[in-house]
């Protein structure tokens, strides 16, 4: 018998300013703290890091509202299996990963999701795309009593 692995999925919508980007960072470590994520874990802070560079270059690249989502694991298990960042944006085109010059201040993004997540990648969605990527948490033992984590939605 092959158990199904639960997650629980929150989502935002982003308007296309440029401001909207500390929202969704914001918004990120609320979910977290929802779901009893230490704030403290290199987890968390790679997870905003992560969210800020795929919402701003949906938000910069685009000129367009998107929709950033958070799939977090539940159930048993849960602390061995990765959370998803995903960003939908309207723009067709696909991401592309480049090598900024040293004195740039941008264009370091997919460079940073590359390097920081376990994997990455992105698909048509709609007449857009979304782009995603996936984080697993470091193995760390468990307490006697730890149960699985259930966030509230």
């Amino acid at each position: 018998m092959q158990v199904q692995a639960q997650v629980l999925q929150v989502q935002t919508a982003v308007e296309a300013d440029p401001a909207e980007v500390g929202r969704a960072r914001r918004w990120a470590r609320s979910r977290l703290t929802g779901c009893g994520v230490d704030l403290g874990e290199s987890l968390a802070d790679t997870l905003v890091l992560v969210v800020s560079e795929l919402v701003t270059n949906a938000v910069v690249h685009t000129g367009s509202p998107a929709v950033l989502r958070l799939v977090f694991p539940v159930g048993q298990g849960a602390e061995r299996r990765p959370v998803r960042v995903e960003v939908t944006d309207a723009s067709g085109a696909p991401p592309a990963q480049r090598v900024a010059p040293a004195e740039a201040t941008g264009g370091r993004g997919l460079e940073l999701v590359s390097v920081l997540t376990d994997r990455w990648g992105w698909f048509p969605d709609g007449s857009g795309k979304r782009v995603w990527c996936e984080l697993v948490p470091e193995e760390q033992p468990a307490p006697a009593s730890a149960t699985a984590v259930s966030c509230p939605t």
